[in-house]
């Protein structure tokens, strides 16, 4: 019933016209999370215009759209409230360093770990995270300067205009899609407001409402282009080790933000981003930041869906919203200040409704329950705490579940063979979570004098297997019998031999396993 998506063809035209539509939906989120992040409205709204041009430019994922984020907007408010902004664009710098080096080094590939699950709970947890902002929206300053639900009347309008963007942005595809449907909502109520002259909320009143009153009366977002400057900080291992802890939880939020958008509009559009390529856009993008007055960021899935649903499919999409929304900032203030809350509120609505996996509530009965657990944890988390770290326990929660599972796949076929030796043909990985069960498998004290394990069909994949089995091979030698092993895999004849003399058991050789070591061919 949501599904917005049209097309997935890039062309110029849904380019430049779903860009304009990001870039009107990008300035209420940018001015919200500087506030949340204790700086100035044009930090933000440098940070949405700087983020978004670099990543369009030399991102991994045409079509996604990058901004001042409030998951790494967080982080900044005890090092702003401690040490003061200039540390704050020092700590974007250091980050966006090791957004870069992230992706020389190709590590961009480990999100390919993230399970299907944690999948589902973080698309689910960060539509609920839009839908919960947005309500914000329905708040106003009263007399004595305190943030209350605005009056009737006014709540009344707000409602009606929501509904009717709802419905120009889910109706009108089914007509057209010459133009974007978030962009003719947007001008169509904000027409409306004016034309009639609606009691109705305009971005500028946000604006003002977050500020103390001395300067809400001057407030506006007109503003320069940001200018090139060295963050004002001593240049001192004390410096860095007080920026170092918080460059590294903004380069590690921003990545994993980034690379799950990426896959998640992979999957919409049936393409394939770079993601390697996408962690030195964002280490390019946030290191700029830090040199020009943002408080960088990283991707927004909101406003990328608000892009792929409008038609945005190229790189062209990305500049085009930050190129308009720089404009707007230089010469255009007044048009996005006039722009009636309402509109955007349901824009955002739609996008909620749009990212939600309806799907995953009618599966939940359908698959395993651990996996059902996994994706209510993963969305819990993220709306209650944070999304780095919902998802970064939603994959050891799905790591423990498939090494207790594992657990009980290895067993052992016993035989005694033409030399009278006992051989094991042991099935299934011997790692951590199988090595108690393993152990459970032999009997050193009844067992004949030579004891064969048969590796043909499983392997040892970590420490915890190697301690295993040289812990067996000493209970057969306290017997005064030997314990041999064959059919090892190459890389656990390789795991065995960087373990030296911490596991002493003999490797029988079969002439028939021919093994391809590195050193046949030096």
């Amino acid at each position: 019933m949501f599904n917005l998506i049209n097309s997935n063809q890039s062309n110029v035209k849904n380019d430049v016209l779903s860009g304009v539509t990001v870039a009107l939906a990008l300035v209420p989120e940018a001015v919200a999370f500087a506030f949340v992040a204790g700086v100035e409205p044009m930090v933000g709204l440098y940070a949405a215009f700087m983020m978004g041009l670099i990543t369009s430019i030399f991102g991994g994922r045409p079509g996604m759209i990058s901004g001042a984020t409030g998951a790494t907007a967080v982080v900044y408010v005890s090092l702003v409230a401690m040490h003061g902004v200039q540390y704050l664009f020092a700590a974007v710098i250091l980050a966006g360093l090791i957004q870069i080096l992230a992706g020389i080094f190709k590590l961009g590939k480990f999100i390919r770990m993230v399970p299907h699950p944690v999948m589902l709970g973080f698309v689910n947890g960060l539509a609920i995270v839009i839908l919960l902002a947005q309500f914000g929206q329905f708040l106003v300053k009263n007399d004595v300067g305190e943030m209350v639900i605005m009056e009737s009347g006014m709540m009344t309008t707000m409602v009606a205009l929501i509904a009717l963007t709802m419905a120009i942005c889910h109706f009108l595809p089914k007509f057209t899609t010459a133009v974007p449907a978030g962009l003719v909502a947007i001008v169509t109520v904000t027409l409306l407001v004016m034309g009639l002259d609606l009691e109705a909320r305009t971005v500028i009143d946000y604006v003002r409402d977050m500020l103390p009153a001395e300067q809400a009366a001057t407030a506006s977002l007109q503003g320069e282009l940001p200018s090139f400057a060295i963050p004002v900080v001593p240049f001192t291992m004390e410096t860095f080790l007080i920026v170092l802890p918080y460059a590294l939880i903004i380069a590690a939020i921003g990545l994993i933000e980034s690379l799950l958008t990426l896959s998640l509009i992979d999957e919409i559009t049936d393409t394939r981003g770079k993601g390697n390529k996408e962690c030195i856009g964002q280490g390019l993008a946030n290191t700029t930041n830090g040199f020009f007055g943002g408080m960088g960021g990283c991707a927004m899935i909101g406003q990328s869906m608000i892009n792929i649903n409008s038609g945005g499919r190229g790189r062209l999409s990305g500049i085009t919203a930050a190129l308009v929304l720089l404009g707007f900032i230089l010469f255009a203030a007044s048009l996005i200040e006039m722009i009636p809350l309402a509109a955007l509120v349901g824009i955002m609505f739609m996008v909620v409704l749009g990212t939600f996996e309806w799907s995953s509530l009618r599966i939940m009965r359908k698959i395993p329950a651990t996996d059902a657990f996994i994706i209510i944890l993963v969305s819990g988390v993220t709306v209650i705490y944070d999304l780095a770290v919902a998802v970064i326990i939603g994959v050891i929660v799905s790591a423990l579940v498939f090494a207790w599972k594992h657990a009980k796949h290895i067993h052992a076929e016993t035989s005694v063979d033409k030399d009278g030796q006992k051989v094991y043909e042991l099935r299934g990985p011997l790692f951590f979570g199988s090595v108690s069960h393993f152990k459970e498998l032999f009997d050193p004290i009844n067992d004949p004098e030579h004891v064969v394990i048969e590796f043909q069909r499983s392997k040892i994949s970590d420490h915890s297997g190697i301690e295993a089995l040289d812990s067996l091979a000493d209970k057969y030698k306290a017997q005064n019998k030997q314990l041999h092993i064959r059919h090892l895999s190459p890389e656990c004849r390789q795991l065995l031999k960087r373990a030296g003399n911490m596991c002493e058991v003999n490797v029988l050789e079969d002439p028939n396993y021919h093994v391809a070591t590195d050193k046949l061919d030096s």
